[in-house]
């Protein structure tokens, strides 16, 4: 595996963060980027998005890694969680917002390939509209970034 995450930290990786930073912690996939953006040691590229949309197939296929970044709205271990994103439909009634997942698997069914996708989902505990983290949004922020250092960087 780390010879797969090494592979991540090349210019042909796009780190995508998608949220909004005026809702609080919806802004966590931001402010990961900014973060990542600030420090300087990430050689591929960063895109920021309100929410994904399947037009976001046609932008992904020009890379060999993705990596979506995004708050969530639960509980989970740690703080964040970090997996592979595998390519499956899901789209619903609208698709005005697009999960990961749909967005892969969109790029695979138009134009035959898709890149390696990942998910880092960080826990978020603030949503209101107001800017600014929340304590432990910041919290699972920093514990996600120790891992993007100490696995991809």
């Amino acid at each position: 595996m780390s010879a797969l995450i090494n592979k991540l930290n090349s210019s042909n990786t796009l780190l995508i963060g998608i949220g909004n930073s005026a809702r609080r912690d919806d802004g966590l996939g931001w402010a990961f980027l900014d973060a990542i953006q600030k420090e300087g040691c990430f050689t591929g590229e960063l895109a920021y998005r309100y929410q994904l949309q399947v037009e976001d197939a046609d932008v992904i296929r020009n890379y060999e890694n993705v990596i979506f970044v995004d708050a969530l709205h639960r509980q989970v271990e740690g703080g964040f969680y970090w997996k592979p994103c595998l390519p499956v439909a899901t789209f619903g009634f609208t698709t005005h917002a697009v999960d990961p997942e749909s967005v892969v698997a969109l790029c695979q069914e138009l134009y035959g390939e898709a890149p390696d996708a990942y998910t880092l989902g960080i826990e978020g505990h603030a949503w209101g509209l107001e800017e600014g983290l929340s304590p432990a949004g910041e919290k699972n922020l920093e514990q996600a970034l120790h891992f993007f250092h100490g696995k991809i960087l």
